[in-house]
């Protein structure tokens, strides 16, 4: 992951000087394109950092090698849930946040319960019922 790495971890160099350009271009008057594009920096280093840490750990995989042939990427690639219903349910209670945002406050609080209870669902997923280990 080495190069993923590299590529969002430059992304950092690349956004805070187009953030001062802009700045400097609307003359400081407006603070949310700048502040988006500096939290657009932010965002693009912790995903290199994140990617840097994780390369680490992991090891160099078939695709960061040139002499690498194809079998060696075949065979597990991690732990996934094909069954599992509650990102769904997270993914609604997400959206009924927004939508609680964007129509009526109150709606908020019901999508951040249903969120909590889908949080906690898929977390203990594995530690109950069918699927525990």
């Amino acid at each position: 992951m080495k190069i993923e790495s590299w590529i969002f971890g430059g992304g950092v160099f690349f956004f805070i000087p187009v953030a001062l350009v802009y700045g400097f271009l609307t003359n400081w008057n407006e603070p949310v394109g700048l502040l988006g594009v500096l939290l657009l920096a932010g965002l693009a280093g912790m995903i290199g950092g994140y990617l840097g840490f994780t390369g680490k750990r992991g090891g160099p995989r078939p695709e960061d090698r040139s002499d690498a042939e194809i079998h060696e990427g075949a065979g597990e690639q991690g732990h996934f849930s094909p069954w599992s219903w509650w990102p769904l349910v997270l993914g609604l209670a997400c959206a009924g946040g927004f939508l609680g945002m964007a129509v009526g406050f109150w709606i908020v609080f019901i999508a951040g319960g249903l969120a909590l209870v889908a949080l906690v669902g898929w977390v203990f997923e594995y530690s109950r019922g069918d699927h525990a280990h």
